[in-house]
């Protein structure tokens, strides 16, 4: 199998032009591989379309276990297979596809600016994840949102013949093959915005001699990449994009990111799920398999000095909020789960064990983290990627993460040189580290402003990446 990457990336170089300075979603996120190298190669679609039936046989078992076990991908399927919502307008469309959740949040500044500067340009929406899906649904209720697509040629055709889009613009790169070809076949241009190619995940796999020419084939047709930085622009080079259609524009994630303090509804939350505000809280945000035995560990060795400390966990995956309550349980724990604490004047937490606070609704770990003392961000302690840091800088929160965070490595880069986070290099030091934090609120506060500051030295990409749609259109 030969994994085209989802993932794309950000600084600044002068090989590359300035003209305008989780872990199984479903059939869909699997199916890239084999499909990407024929495709490349001028394979037949029907023999395409074949393979693609072959694979979807072999991950079937998968998807069956997702679908009965996990409650992922049981909805949604004939919007895959190419049916769904019908655009009314005649004039440009857009159709901008985020994969999951953090893609789908980093859409906003981008529908937003293309309202402002295009109001006669229409945009739809795609998403591949079920929470995806249901964030894109809930943030644009007078969009077009419609299920990505499988790759499957007369489903693209299908599509494309729906939609009528002028470009599509694709976060952090989800490359299908039949799409990208079907699309230039018909002048549509393929786009990538917020673009990043990370070295360990994808390069690695990409350099592979035979791989290597199947790559460049497959990324000279993307007209153009808004990368985050100098290091994937490059690295878009070397895949087979033209020079001259990267450009450096920075991230979209701090467009994004609403600079400020106070977040509406964290205090209905807080009253809701009894959170003492008086005492000092920790948030460990979109936590990982295997991170929510360290921070329990961790929680257990500060409170030993600290009794009055209060742990909030939000686990990124919804499917893993049972088993993130039952960690709370077996280390000792009561768990006060957000989902059966939905009102007001609910009783104080347990005397008789302390309490841990799971989050385990969608679309609230940014009033969580308006609540926090201190946060560490999850899946950083585990190879997982990483989790956003930019919204919990943009609202001056002193933060903590692991080492495993090559997904927003321009960002840790940034931070870390402002001073404004600290790394826990081993699971053995987060109580240390901590502690450290909650020892100095000076400090700490401190340390929540300059990572502010970061935030809002970093806006600007969501225009330079419409600059370039404009042109396109």
């Amino acid at each position: 199998m030969i994994p085209v990457p989802a993932e794309v990336g950000k600084s600044t170089n002068s090989a590359v032009s300035r003209r305008t300075s989780d872990s199984s979603a479903g059939l869909i996120d699997r199916l890239p591989s084999v499909s990407a190298s024929l495709s490349s190669l001028q394979m037949p679609a029907f023999l395409l379309d074949l393979l693609y039936v072959i694979a979807g046989l072999v991950y079937l078992p998968f998807l069956c276990y997702q679908m009965l076990v996990l409650g992922k991908n049981r909805r949604g399927w004939a919007e895959r297979f190419g049916a769904g919502p019908t655009p009314s307008g005649d004039g440009a469309r857009i159709w901008i596809h985020a994969v999951s959740l953090g893609e789908v949040n980093a859409t906003r500044s981008l529908v937003d600016e293309i309202k402002r500067r295009r109001p006669d340009c229409e945009v739809v929406i795609s998403a591949t994840t079920d929470t995806g899906y249901a964030a894109a649904r809930r943030m644009y209720p007078d969009l077009v949102v419609f299920r990505y697509p499988l790759d499957f040629s007369w489903v693209v055709r299908r599509v494309l013949s729906r939609i009528r889009p002028t470009a599509v613009i694709l976060l952090e790169l989800e490359v299908w093959p039949n799409l990208i070809e079907i699309a230039a076949q018909r002048g549509i241009a393929v786009c990538i915005a917020n673009g990043r190619v990370t070295e360990a995940k994808s390069m690695r796999r990409f350099r592979k001699p035979v791989i290597r020419g199947i790559a460049r084939k497959m990324f000279s047709r993307i007209a153009w990449t808004a990368a985050q930085d100098d290091t994937y622009a490059k690295r878009f080079i070397e895949l087979g994009v033209e020079g001259s259609r990267v450009h450096v524009v920075g991230n979209l994630k701090f467009d994004t990111a609403d600079l400020g303090e106070t977040i509406p509804g964290a205090d209905a939350l807080a009253e809701a799920m009894a959170i003492d505000q008086a005492q000092p809280l920790i948030v460990a945000g979109s936590t990982g398999p295997g991170e929510e035995e360290m921070i329990l560990n961790a929680y257990k060795a500060l409170r030993e000095k600290r009794p009055e400390l209060q742990l909030a966990v939000i686990p990124r995956k919804p499917e893993r909020f049972n088993e993130v309550a039952r960690l709370i349980e077996s280390a000792g724990f009561a768990c006060r789960r957000r989902s059966q604490s939905p009102g007001s004047g609910q009783p104080p937490p347990s005397q008789d064990r302390p309490t841990v606070f799971l989050g385990d609704t969608m679309g609230e770990l940014r009033k969580f983290y308006n609540l926090a003392t201190v946060v560490f961000v999850g899946r950083t302690l585990v190879p997982l990627g990483g989790s956003d840091l930019i919204e919990v800088a943009a609202l001056a929160r002193p933060m903590c993460y692991g080492p495993f965070i090559e997904n927003f490595a321009d960002a840790d880069a940034q931070l870390r040189h402002a001073d404004g986070a600290m790394l826990v290099e081993r699971p053995e030091e987060l109580a240390r580290t901590l502690g450290r934090l909650l020892d100095d609120p000076d400090v700490a506060t401190a340390m929540g402003r300059r990572a502010q500051a970061v935030v809002a030295s970093n806006k600007g990409a969501t225009q330079k990446t419409i600059d370039l749609l404009i042109k396109s259109l």
